[in-house]
């Protein structure tokens, strides 16, 4: 019996380190590998184990795994399902690979509904996770970022309006997608099953292009067009929620609208002071002139990059440019428009697509 569980160990622990190989990371420890023990059978442990780090063919898979092509069709199938494996349909044949742990199966995990008590044991497994130590240090990389924050549109800068390319637009990249699709937000859902969840709407997370279509296909999403999708960046900007985009100049394929209770990117900024995603090209500064000293930018601001400070004997918001990741909530509601965003004198730009975003990440992670 000892023998077994040792070698069911060493199944589960292969593939938790073919996952930390993946370019955007993961951390091996006993939360992961709770969480590994969830979500995969045993079968499927294996299987995944040996999944190539590049999509490859069924047959070439079933060369690798030594299985039988119907059955590993089967199993691979149930897997996409569930978010562990995602099936990509290329000229004529399905290529498969295995999904990484973001972005990936904690959000595939919670766009989905299901049962309560296993919904909430898999919501707390995510949470020891998230909480453990180094976990951000591993997945919020080094020069390349998973994510990227999108300015409001209302509050850029007339002087360089012109200047702002379309990749930097959260309005032009849904209209540039021709529409997309709309699912359940993941960080929001599993803080609902922890009793912890703001009230911001779930239903707020758009996809785009393929990765649009592949999340219909598994019942994660549900299609939407590029009127409904500007409709949800309309209703969630009215709300404060920050826009977080694939980290992407070519076709990004999500925008979240994250708050700051609920959203682990923004937690990672605010618990562990790590900044996980890509400030935006723009930076909060104040009019002082203009200001009535109201604090309602402080309260607004969802990394608390901005504080009442005493300035000559009157105390006024002052923007931490440390902190400010330039989303533009506090300019947004603003009540006298003395908090402006200015475009950075260092430009962020993003990797032209999603193949270079991934080898940057696995380059400067040494995950090759």
């Amino acid at each position: 019996m000892g023998h077994s569980v040792n070698a069911k160990e060493m199944i589960y622990h292969a593939l938790a380190e073919r996952l930390s190989k993946a370019p955007e990371g993961a951390k091996i420890n006993g939360e992961f590998m709770a969480l590994l023990h969830n979500l995969y059978l045993d079968g499927e442990a294996k299987v995944a184990s040996k999944f190539p780090m590049v999509p490859m063919t069924l047959d070439k898979i079933a060369a690798l795994t030594d299985m039988e092509e119907d059955k590993l069709e089967d199993m691979l199938k149930d897997m996409s399902y569930r978010g562990l494996v995602i099936d990509i349909p290329r000229r004529g044949e399905v290529y498969y690979m295995l999904t990484p742990f973001v972005i990936g199966f904690f959000e595939y995990t919670f766009m989905r509904t299901g049962e309560a008590v296993e919904m909430k044991e898999l919501a707390e497994l995510f949470e020891k996770y998230f909480n453990s130590e180094g976990l951000y240090e591993t997945i919020a990389g080094k020069d390349t970022k998973i994510m990227r924050t999108l300015v409001y549109e209302n509050v850029m800068p007339l002087a360089v309006e012109t200047e702002v390319l379309d990749y930097e637009r959260a309005m032009e990249i849904i209209r540039q997608s021709g529409g997309g699709s709309i699912s359940t937000c993941s960080c929001r859902h599993q803080a609902s099953h922890l009793g912890t969840a703001c009230d911001a709407p779930q239903e707020v997370c758009i996809s785009l292009g393929r990765a649009a279509k592949w999340l219909i296909s598994k019942n994660l999403a549900r299609p939407a067009t590029v009127g409904e999708l500007l409709e949800v960046l309309e209703e969630t900007q009215k709300l404060g929620l920050v826009h977080l985009c694939d980290n992407v100049m070519d076709n990004p394929t999500y925008i979240c609208s994250c708050c700051s209770c609920c959203c682990h990117l923004l937690r990672g900024v605010n618990e562990k002071n790590i900044m996980a995603f890509h400030p935006s090209n723009f930076i909060a500064d104040l009019e002082r002139e203009k200001c009535v000293n109201c604090g309602l930018c402080v309260t607004k601001c969802p990394v608390d990059a901005i504080k009442m400070t005493l300035v000559e004997d009157v105390e006024i918001p002052v923007v931490n440019e440390d902190l400010c990741i330039g989303c533009g909530v506090c300019a947004h509601f603003c009540p006298t428009d003395a908090m402006v965003m200015f475009q950075r004198s260092e430009l962020h730009i993003p990797p032209k697509d999603i193949k270079e975003k991934l080898k940057r990440l696995a380059v400067e992670n040494k995950r090759m």
